[in-house]
């Protein structure tokens, strides 16, 4: 089950929800509760369906072919049930933790996840690019359950670098994994741009996402000076780690070093934000 929900990554949405909830709210309470367990629950649900979705294709990749329809460990009409069962659950507790706006997000998050960039990634490298406005939307479903309005600045913004980020995040994985995905009948951006291209290109998404941080403090998302000095010191550590794609070097390309290396960046990210509150 944990396999067939993305744990590991359902589990970062759910802390993107509990950093908006506690940006508008302000401080920790129980309200936190049903919005958070929600969006983790659908996100999980979205997930299973996934899987459901993409079953042709993994069984074509040595990354996916032992997942748990391919390997043949479950049916895929089982996991459409599960899959049901928890989006419906998930559902409905963001629609009791948050308001009818959360609700509408969050099948919003799941439309545009198995709707839209699902099957899009079929037909284009840049995918990724639409598909990551799904990453933008649990911090706002945390931003209104704590009270905030889903047009504050605010909001927006956090939303904002919630969806730059996930741009080289997805595109560096799709990077590790390029040939795989070609032969599995994915379009790759490998197919598209020479390495020295797609190496400025990541750097130019990534400088993108560390200017997308600086706009925390910058708009009062956050206040504490504690917090803001982690901050421009996570964006300076960020620029200088990726400036080695710009430089002229004999290594090989390694796209997971920097996958990793974004990834820790946005877990600061969100760990400052959500410690914000209780410094102020």
């Amino acid at each position: 089950m944990a396999e067939l929900s993305k744990v590991k990554i359902t589990f970062a949405v759910a802390l993107t929800t509990i950093a908006g909830y506690l940006i508008a709210k302000g401080s920790f309470d129980s309200g936190l509760i049903l919005p958070t367990f929600g969006i983790f629950i659908l996100a999980c649900g979205s997930s299973a369906l996934n899987h459901y979705q993409d079953s042709d294709r993994d069984q074509l990749m040595k990354r996916t072919f032992n997942r748990p329809i391919p390997s043949g460990r479950i049916r895929k009409n089982e996991v459409l049930l599960i899959a049901f069962i928890l989006i419906s659950i998930g559902s409905g507790m963001i629609y009791l933790g948050s308001d009818f706006v959360g609700f509408q997000l969050g099948l919003l998050a799941l439309l545009w996840y198995n709707g839209i960039y699902t099957p899009l990634k079929r037909k284009t490298a840049f995918a990724v690019i639409p598909g990551s406005v799904i990453g933008a939307i649990p911090p706002v479903v945390g931003w209104v359950a704590g009270g905030g309005s889903v047009f504050d600045p605010q909001a927006l913004i956090l939303a904002f670098f919630f969806f730059i980020w996930q741009v080289p995040h997805f595109w560096l994985l799709m990077l590790k994994y390029g040939d795989e995905y070609v032969e599995a009948g994915y379009p790759s951006i490998t197919q598209l741009f020479d390495e020295k291209q797609i190496r400025y290109l990541t750097f130019l998404w990534t400088f993108a996402t560390a200017v997308a941080a600086l706009m925390m403090p910058l708009f009062n998302i956050v206040s504490s000076n504690v917090i803001t000095l982690m901050i421009i010191l996570a964006v300076f550590w960020l620029i200088y780690v990726f400036a080695g794609l710009l430089r002229k070097s004999e290594k090989v390309f390694n796209p997971f070093f920097y996958f990793m290396r974004i990834n820790y960046f946005v877990l600061v990210m969100i760990i400052s934000l959500s410690i914000d509150p209780f410094l102020k």
